[in-house]
């Protein structure tokens, strides 16, 4: 069949080269590549800000527990009400049905909480005391606490100013009735260990640990007596 004159030639159907296909393909593998590494910034900086809340909470929790502890303070006479050795700070604090023994200690870069059950007698109160001197590591582990605390350091406010907790500035001594056969109304003067009026805890991080710098906390301690 003859085409009628003045019609263009028919051409024949192109497709894509091999060229054309491989720039296609190398464009789209691109475009892969940023897409996943954009949500894969997007999945990292998602888990780092948890980590970081997570952090942050457990941080605020112990805190919280820290400044309930020395606010309810109470001195038994049996044990000191509130002690720090270098390692591990000891205080007793009251309760709805008795005394407990609480001890915070920092051992392997982790600062830990332990506490006894409440007790109501004198003699198990000091059992406390000396169970609080015989923690495990694994004990202290199963316990509330913080990682990552390369130190710490603690300040008592005796009188009119800070000074360091393992000094025997809190140590005083007392007149008590010490009655005798020749005197019965003599007393003896015996040393007493006074509670502080305020406790400053600074804590140092260790690096990794999530931790910027360090943490100081100043708390009130208004002690009672027994």
């Amino acid at each position: 069949m003859r085409r009628p004159a003045g019609l263009p030639p028919r051409r024949a159907a192109r497709g894509f080269t091999l060229i054309e296909v491989v720039v296609a393909l190398v464009v789209m593998a691109v475009m892969s590549v940023m897409a996943w590494r954009a949500v894969s910034a997007l999945t990292t900086s998602r888990e780092h800000n948890e980590a970081a809340m997570e952090r942050a909470e457990t941080l605020q929790t112990l805190m919280r527990q820290w400044e309930l502890d020395l606010r309810e303070v109470q001195d038994s006479g049996q044990v000191p009400a509130l002690a720090f050795d270098g390692a591990t700070l000891r205080l007793t604090r009251r309760r709805e049905t008795g005394l407990q023994l609480v001890a915070w200690q920092v051992r392997e870069g982790r600062l830990s909480r332990w506490e006894s059950p409440p007790v109501a007698d004198r003699d198990a109160l000091q059992d406390a005391w000396f169970r609080s001197q015989q923690l495990n590591v694994e004990e202290l582990r199963a316990q509330p606490g913080l990682s990552g605390v390369a130190g710490w350091q603690m300040h008592f406010f005796r009188g009119n100013g800070w000074s360091n907790a393992q000094s025997s500035d809190d140590v005083t001594t007392v007149n008590r009735p010490s009655p005798s056969a020749s005197d019965p109304s003599g007393q003896a003067q015996v040393a007493k260990r006074v509670v502080p009026s305020g406790v400053r805890m600074r804590l140092q991080f260790a690096d990794g640990s999530g931790y910027r710098g360090e943490l100081i906390r100043e708390v009130a301690v208004e002690s009672s007596g027994s």
